[in-house]
């Protein structure tokens, strides 16, 4: 009988994920699924070919048994290999048994796995044309996706969106609203694009064009030329449209553009504050768009620069939020339920539209294919200098976002309801508030590897992480991830939740630091209260400067002083102007950790000082000033 195994546990160097994927590599895919194969071909086999073909690719192997968390490596003779290949290209090529032939060759290989023979299928993501991929003759009750539960049956609705993605040359928004004419727009609208327009590219021809003629070139109305049906589109009413009207037509069944601000740190405050359409302003994209961009502006710092004797105010990170904002607007799938919403608040911004992903996960994060869902609106943000068309602008969100130094943003699909939402952090990758709160539960964490301290800072940031989160964190393997993660399960950082191939890693909480190296009988907190109340036992009689603080910043020297005159030094600093921590943490000659733990929230909550960004934890350029009552006793 053959021994059973712990997905978590084997015993190579890599796991049996490993071995797969160095015979079948596959630079992004969703995950393995094993089949047994020991009765025959596996029916199930088709229903995951369909999901993982609709979804983001994955692979299928032949030969293994799966029950729970445990698996069984059975192999398979050669017998069965070739009775297997030959039913699969007989059945691939086959509209009774699948709509769609994914694969060649190279897609299908033997591999040995501990002295027995697998058979494994790698299934590659449908392009946007190719989708769906179902089974029999009928893609209705037939089509599957995937999802953390496995192979799920698409509904009616889920496959007719996938059929209408996959027109040849994709125009949703160049529907005909028929009914509906200029009156439906907003004059006020239309004159603010032509100000926007004119500002962005002055020398354009169509700026001479009359309303209805500038519509025309733009998209926003249309004559067909088959139908000779005419009227304002779907582009045109949802760029500029009055809000009656948007509410009106039904070819926008759950529109509702939605700005969520939440910069709060008190939980009994929901929004501090919220945009939305409540009937006091015209709810079309453009003015959304206006209204939104300067609450997201505001939150980046604008440092002054010139270019060619202008001024330049914006950099790379503004573009890299407008891009991301842009992509929500221009991708949304207006047709389906749920709503676009913009989410703020402290420590990120969150970006979802509804609709489907129309490139996979790999070519989204490489950049450089387009594939929108709405030209026309596309093709209005480009004229006022708003949206990018070459390629996705994935790229500049990435770059503007590592210019930052901030943690790398990530996209995450849902589906029923299908959403797409991208969330952009706005906190360095390991800031030092975690790297503190990591010390305090581990004591020395010096000694581990940078990947290894990332992974620890993440999990401590968003309270779990998985290997499909991480593969998007760090620039490494699946399957080296899945080491590291064992490694710092057994060393006792993490603790997992033993969930197979969908296991969440938690911070070890309850771990015992008392032998780690470099660990201390006493907490920061404790440390700090000692140096602060004069403890000279390891300065040798030396009262007038605390030496050895320990705080992350070696050789600095905590100078005695009394809490009255500390914070006077720190106000006359920062008296004028606002000033980073570490700058005055430098000038009274105490440590970034001692300040940013003690003194600061102590001085801001006393109204002594203020924030430059009052809502922002973790800002680049956070600084503090002296308030006024307080600069004017200085």
């Amino acid at each position: 009988m053959e021994k059973k195994q712990e997905i978590f546990d084997w015993d190579d160097a890599y796991s049996i994920f490993s071995l797969i994927e160095n015979e079948v590599p596959f630079k992004e895919y969703n995950e393995i699924e094993f089949k047994s194969a020991q009765g025959g071909f596996p029916k199930e086999f088709w229903k995951t070919y369909s999901a993982f073909a609709n979804t983001n690719t994955g692979i299928i192997v032949l030969g293994i048994t799966e029950k729970g968390k445990t698996i069984i490596v059975d192999g398979l003779d050669d017998e069965q290999i070739d009775t297997y290949k030959k039913q699969f290209w007989s059945d691939c090529n086959n509209l009774n048994t699948t709509n769609r032939n994914l694969l060649s060759n190279d897609d299908v290989k033997v591999i040995k796995v501990k002295g027995k023979q697998l058979l494994v299928f790698r299934v590659p993501y449908a392009s946007r044309t190719e989708r769906p991929v179902f089974l029999t003759r009928n893609p209705f009750g037939n089509t599957y996706k995937r999802n953390h539960e496995g192979d799920y049956r698409c509904t009616d609705d889920e496959i007719k969106r996938m059929l209408a993605d996959s027109v040849a040359e994709l125009k949703k928004d160049s529907l005909i609203l028929m009914g509906y004419t200029l009156a439906d727009l907003d004059a006020a609208t239309l004159k603010q694009f032509r100000q926007l327009f004119m500002s962005s590219r002055p020398g354009h021809p169509w700026h001479a064009l009359d309303d209805m003629e500038l519509l025309k070139k733009i998209g926003a109305y249309r004559i067909d030329r088959k139908t000779k049906d005419e009227g304002i589109t779907l582009a045109g009413m949802l760029m500029f449209g009055k809000a009656d009207s948007l509410r009106e037509q039904e070819a926008l069944p759950n529109y509702f553009p939605d700005f969520r601000e939440t910069l709060s740190l008190d939980p009994q405050i929901r929004w501090t504050d919220r945009i939305y359409p409540d009937g006091t302003w015209e709810c079309n994209l453009l003015q959304f768009y206006l209204k939104v961009w300067q609450k997201l502006a505001s939150i980046l710092p604008k440092p002054f620069r010139l270019e060619n004797d202008e001024r330049v105010d914006e950099t790379s990170t503004h573009t890299a939020l407008r891009e991301a904002f842009i992509n929500t607007l221009v991708h949304a799938d207006y047709s389906l339920s749920g709503n676009i919403i913009v989410w703020l608040d402290t420590e990120k911004f969150v970006f979802s539209n509804p609709g489907t992903l129309l490139v996979s996960l790999e070519q989204y994060y490489a950049g450089g294919i387009s594939e929108c869902r709405n030209p026309s609106l596309q093709q209005m943000f480009l004229l006022i200098g708003r949206a990018e068309k070459a390629g996705s602008g994935v790229d500049k969100i990435m770059v503007g976002w590592q210019e930052s130094n901030w943690r790398k943003p990530f996209i995450e699909l849902e589906s029923q309801p299908d959403k797409v939402k991208l969330t952009l952090p706005m906190f360095s990758i390991i800031p030092d508030t975690v790297l503190d709160e990591l010390r305090a539960i581990f004591g020395n964490i010096d000694t581990l590897a940078p990947d290894e301290l990332t992974v620890l800072s993440f999990c401590q940031i968003e309270g779990s992480i998985s290997n499909n989160r991480l593969q998007y964190i760090l620039n490494r393997h699946r399957t080296d991830i899945t080491s590291l993660l064992k490694k710092l399960c057994t060393e006792g950082y993490l603790e997992s939740d033993n969930n197979g191939r969908w296991t969440t890693y938690k911070i070890n909480a309850k771990v015992d630091t008392s032998n780690k190296k470099g660990d201390t009988s006493q907490s920061i907190d404790n440390v700090t209260d000692m140096k602060i109340k004069g403890d000279t036992s390891n300065n040798k009689g030396d009262t007038s400067k605390i030496k050895g603080d320990t705080s992350n910043n070696k050789g600095d020297t905590l100078t005695r002083l009394k809490k009255d005159e500390l914070e006077t030094q720190i106000m006359r600093v920062c008296k004028s102007n606002y000033v980073k921590m570490e700058v005055v943490a430098k000038q009274v000659n105490k440590s970034i950790s001692y300040m940013k733990n003690k003194v600061f929230p102590q001085m801001i909550k006393d109204g002594k000082l203020e924030k430059h960004f009052p809502y922002t934890h973790n800002h680049p350029e956070q600084g503090y000033k002296t308030t006024d009552k307080y600069a004017i006793e200085l």
